[in-house]
């Protein structure tokens, strides 16, 4: 059988060392299957372990494979849809069961990192960077948006202020989130997934599902073996493939690109982002940039629609990272890299359930970090008999992309070249 390793990164070549696990070779019975190994995945499991339930995950390639382990590591509150577009939508009970848990997952990702002692170089503070006046007044609105929902870790900074976080002129002014902040993605996986293991879960690597029969008691099929189960959580998200057809139609596989230089140094580094906060523009196409715990920058940005890898990525983000920061012409870029995250048309998570037994969450659209571990905790309720939080996210409307799964990349690719024209002129 074919070994998958990770993908070449700046992520794999600094991840902590770790045994191989085993490929599913058996027969095996537990309460839940887990479907996927990432985020999403290893915080269910943690949730159910820590209740009492017998988890089996199984992961297609190694843990942190996907979007897990590749992300820009940014802590970002909220969805990629905020409160108030989600309140037009459904009403004012709904989503203010849905503001209420917006910030719970930077909160669960700590307590972890606490709880279980995980070394995934864990830096308080995000920052909301505005490029225009009208950005900064959508920021001056989030601040009030989610003040009303208790968020109060909140700062506006004017032009002075960002300069003293960011050495960019681009700036006019922007938001620091101390809630917000940044991690070693991969690293992060790796430690729940030890978590996972020290609470008596079992993971098996290299043991894609090719099928799942379903019924009372259903049963994921790998290519050696196969898991009986009470439950299956599906959380494969953008590399769930179609393994679960319905899922498929509703959302868009995207590719982001992602570049780390050489180690900075001290000083270089630290007049960059002297107070070490990750950045993230306010651009509908935005770009995202942070410090590694060795004093890289991590800078990525772009969207591939349909989750193609491009053939040169440094040629895509380079002069990005050149615009913000021209003071790094002459640093080398080490590793270079792409990730596919999971697009919904309506940009808000899919969450819900097949049947009886089989339950899913996907399509983070790019806020995934932080909503993968509230979404894992919302499942365990779930399987729990505590629904009300999961059908607050099951209710949402959802609908599929225009002319099915031939035409969504090109509907969506037209829709971000508009924004883009909106970014680039303003509007």
């Amino acid at each position: 059988m074919a070994n998958t390793p990770y993908p070449e990164s700046y992520y794999a070549a600094s991840a902590n060392a770790v045994a191989p696990r085993p490929t599913l070779q058996d027969d095996v019975e537990t309460d839940v299957c887990v479907i996927g190994a990432g985020y999403t995945g290893l915080s269910s499991a943690l949730f159910l372990l820590e209740n009492g339930f017998r988890v089996t995950v199984l992961e297609a390639a190694k843990v942190g494979f996907g979007a897990s382990g590749r992300n820009g590591g940014q802590i970002v509150n909220s969805y990629s849809r905020d409160i108030d577009v989600i309140e037009r939508s459904v009403g004012p009970k709904q989503a203010q069961m849905l503001g209420q848990m917006a910030f719970e997952g930077g909160r669960i990702i700590r307590e972890r990192v606490a709880k279980y002692n995980i070394q995934c170089d864990l830096k308080d503070g995000g920052v909301f960077a505005a490029i225009t006046a009208k950005q900064m007044g959508h920021l001056e609105s989030q601040k009030r948006l989610w003040e009303r929902f208790g968020h109060t870790q909140l700062e506006l900074l004017d032009q002075r202020r960002i300069r003293e976080v960011v050495a960019c002129d681009q700036y006019v002014g922007g938001m620091l989130d101390m809630s917000g902040g940044h991690i070693h993605p991969l690293n992060l996986a790796l430690g729940e997934a030890a978590a996972v293991e020290s609470l008596g879960g079992t993971i098996y690597e290299q043991s894609p599902a090719v099928r799942i029969e379903r019924g009372a008691s259903p049963v994921v099929h790998t290519l050696q073996g196969k898991v009986r189960a009470k439950f299956i959580i599906v959380a494969g998200n953008a590399y769930l493939g179609n393994l679960v057809p319905e899922l498929a139609a509703k959302s868009m596989p995207c590719g982001t690109q992602v570049i780390t230089t050489e180690p900075l140094g001290d000083a270089l580094a630290n007049s960059l982002l002297p107070q070490d906060y990750c950045v993230e523009d306010c651009n509908y196409l935005l770009d995202y940039y942070r410090l590694t715990g060795d004093k890289r920058l991590v800078f990525g940005g772009g969207v591939v629609y349909g989750a193609r890898d491009p053939a040169n990525i440094e040629a895509i983000i380079r002069p990005k990272m050149l615009k913000a920061f021209p003071q790094l012409k002459d640093v080398k870029i080490d590793y270079a890299w792409t990730g596919n995250f999971l697009l919904t048309l309506s940009r808000l998570p899919q969450v819900g359930r097949l049947g009886d037994n089989i339950y899913y969450s996907q399509g983070c659209s790019g806020h995934g970090v932080t909503y993968t571990h509230l979404a894992g905790k919302v499942l365990a309720e779930a399987l729990r008999g505590q629904a009300e939080r999961f059908d607050a996210f099951a209710d949402l409307p959802h609908y599929p992309f225009p002319g099915g799964q031939l035409l969504r990349t090109p509907f969506a690719a037209l829709g971000a070249w508009y924004y883009g024209l909106r970014d680039k002129f303003g509007y």
